[in-house]
């Protein structure tokens, strides 16, 4: 006998994925389920099938596919109750906004709040035609977080509501399934309202319970908590009294000059011009930090035992080292001294003191892992663990318990208790995601939600773990060319390119090349080695297009084959080393520059300094009335740089600023002649 079937069309793929979910929980034995969501799905031409659709405001959108021979059921819904803890977090007689697609779907929503006894809260229906009660701080949703307005600072998502008992019974009645199937529908819905019900009264218990419970947060914040109001003390908890060696359980209500016998706190106290300082109290280093709340004229002091902190850096750091979570690099590692280089850090520097998501991008080998690893350093999270991920390394089926991590059970091969995933061993700290290009649609769906929610569901698990990650991730691949191939998620590419960086091309900064070889000579124990100014000058030339990592590869070649303490043109490998074909000019070259070098640009030029060097040698050789030779710019090139300008060099560089039409180049003895247009890029130095 064939199943019967139903078809689901709701508005988001969210409300699609709970409504379907709960289908297949309910009715899935014996009703296949085929679902569209709206908002991202092409919803095909129906006929003669059962539509359910999640609201009536939907049948408006996708009337023009319903075909002959559909029955089509306007769901009835009711409140998630799996997160109905979530609202009685909410204090007692709260305002609180309630936000949803339609006018129409608020007033559902909050005829099932109130059905379901939820009256501790005054719920106000949002209409995004009007401005929020600017005193309303607090919004409940459904799912649709993008409505939410800007002005709310807390957002609670209580996720799509839920079909209510008579959809089910009305679709068992279209599939002829009524008689025969209701008593074990009506079981299997009968158990989630027993769900509901018992977490009802542990939301209630857990009210009464409340107190007690603060009491043991103050006590075990981590950190001494001291509250005075008109000179009594009236909060202190258990580590104060130690820090400040008070008899404990006897201080609350007594006055604090009574109490405190330490001057200089008194002191500070009493300054309402400081806010924080270092105090010494009882031979430690106590740090004391002051706020107050006005409105109850009362102050509240902090109290933190530095000396006992810096005993836990030290040993969460050594423990980080040991797990391999621990950034590597700092912005002094990155060499370079070329401005575009020195424009990236100084920008990097300044992202790296908030919490935003950066998107990294630049070509494979320019040190995006570098960038991340001195973000992390530089910012308030780097005494957190830094993790790397790289997904072009990662195995498709490993990507989502790799990232998210897995209960146990959850598959074949699982691990006894489950396992963290990356997401989590990076709370506190930072998770940089390499080649994020990589990853396929369905985890950019959970990476998404992450971003979004800032938590996350482990594979085969039912409870929410919240998250606190600064996310980098970097590519070297064009998104928004994936993304209009239909392979990356827009949505995604925005919530991860709230701060961006670029990452300058070697090629673009080919001055750096000296530096960068000293440094691989160094870092291989090879700092006396020397480097013929020949190999410099084909080195500079050439286009890098693995950029860094390259170049590196090439010095250890050179050094692997060479034969004395310096570096030749002989020591070059030849063109199956590299990428492309060799060009006849240059032995490294391994493609043929484009058509012709590109014209150079006033800004590119005052980016350049050898650029900037040789405008500024011709003007100054011109002026003195000396001949200007290539040999004779080689060879004042060395007092400029760490390294000389080869002939061949200045003349290819001379070639560009000719072709730019900032100089003249004369055979004899005038020699090369500055033009107008170059003299005034250096009038504007």
């Amino acid at each position: 006998m064939k199943r019967r079937e139903i078809v689901l069309i709701a508005g988001s793929v969210e409300t699609r994925e709970a409504l379907s979910e709960q289908l297949h929980e309910i009715i899935g034995d014996f009703i296949d389920v085929q679902s569209f969501a709206v908002d991202e799905d092409e919803v095909p031409f129906i006929h003669d099938q059962l539509i359910l659709l999640s609201s009536s405001q939907i049948k408006r959108e996708v009337d023009e596919y319903i075909g002959d021979g559909c029955s089509v059921i306007i769901a009835k819904r009711i409140i998630n109750f799996s997160s109905i803890e979530k609202l009685f977090l909410i204090p007692e007689g709260e305002n609180v906004l309630y936000v949803n697609d339609f006018p129409e779907t608020v007033d559902e929503a909050l005829k099932s709040v109130n059905k379901f006894g939820i009256d501790h809260l005054t719920f106000i229906g949002h209409d995004p035609s009007k401005v929020p009660d600017p005193s309303v701080s607090i919004a409940v949703t459904p799912g649709e977080l993008d409505l939410v307005p800007e002005s709310i600072d807390t957002v609670i998502n209580i996720g799509p509501r839920l079909l209510d008992m008579s959809t089910m019974i009305t679709i068992l009645s279209h599939v002829s399934l009524l008689e025969s199937k209701q008593e074990a529908v009506s079981d299997r819905y009968i158990r989630t309202i027993i769900r509901l019900s018992q977490k009802l009264r542990l939301a209630t218990s857990e009210a009464n319970r409340t107190a007690a419970h603060l009491k043991k947060v103050v006590d075990g914040v981590g950190g001494g908590i001291l509250a005075i109001k008109q000179g009594v003390i009236t909060v202190i908890n258990e580590m104060a009294e130690t820090i400040l060696d008070l008899r404990k359980g006897h201080i609350s209500g007594r006055s604090v000059k009574q109490s405190i016998k330490d001057q200089e706190l008194l002191e500070f106290i009493g300054n309402a011009s400081k806010d924080v300082d270092l105090l010494t109290i009882k031979g430690q280093e106590i740090m004391v930090q002051k706020f107050s709340i006005e409105a109850d004229q009362t102050i509240v002091l902090t109290l933190k035992n530095v000396s006992n902190d810096r005993k836990v850096e030290l040993q969460i750091r050594k423990d980080l080292k040991k797990k391999g979570h621990l950034a590597k690099y700092q912005f002094e590692d990155i060499i370079g001294e070329h401005p575009v280089l020195a424009y990236t850090k100084k920008i990097a520097e300044k992202l790296a003191k908030t919490d935003l998501t950066i998107l990294i991008e630049g070509e494979s080998g320019t040190g995006k892992e570098l960038f991340a690893s001195a973000l992390h350093v530089a910012s308030n999270r780097n005494s957190g663990p830094f993790l790397a991920v790289n997904f072009s390394a990662l195995p498709e089926d490993l990507v989502e318990s790799e990232l998210f991590g897995y209960e146990e059970g959850a598959f074949t091969g699982a691990k006894k208790g489950g396992k963290k995933g990356l997401f989590e061993q990076a709370n506190g700290g930072t998770i940089f995601l390499d080649e994020i290009g990589d990853i396929s649609l369905k985890v950019q769906a959970r990476l998404l939600r992450v971003l979004q929610e800032k938590e996350l569901l482990r594979i085969g698990g039912d409870h929410i773990i919240p998250l606190d990650v600064r996310i980098i991730a970097a590519t070297n691949k064009d998104l928004l060319k994936l993304i209009d191939q239909g392979q990356f998620r827009e949505d995604l590419y925005h919530r991860l390119k709230v701060l961006f960086l670029h990452l300058p091309e070697l090629r673009k900064r080919s001055s750096d090349i000296p530096l960068l070889i000293i440094h691989f000579l160094h870092e291989q124990g090879q700092g006396h080695v020397k480097v013929s100014n020949d190999v410099i000058g084909v080195l500079q030339d050439y286009p890098w297009y693995g950029n860094i990592r390259e170049l590196k590869n090439t010095i250890d070649y050179m050094l692997a084959v060479s034969d004395g303490i310096t570096l030749t043109i002989d020591n070059i490998p030849d063109d199956h080393f590299f990428q492309r074909k060799v060009s006849s000019e240059n032995p490294l070259l391994t493609a043929p520059r484009e058509t012709s070098p590109e014209l150079l640009n006033e800004e590119e030029i005052k980016m350049n300094p050898e650029m900037l060097f040789i405008l500024n040698t011709l003007s100054t050789l011109q002026k003195e009335g000396g001949a200007v030779s290539r040999k004779k710019v080689s060879i004042l090139s060395k007092q400029q740089f760490t390294y000389e300008l080869s002939e061949q060099q200045i003349r290819h560089r001379l070639d560009l600023l000719e072709k730019s039409g900032y100089i003249k180049k004369r055979r004899g003895r005038v020699g090369t002649k500055i033009l107008p247009k170059g003299e005034a890029i250096l009038r504007s130095q």
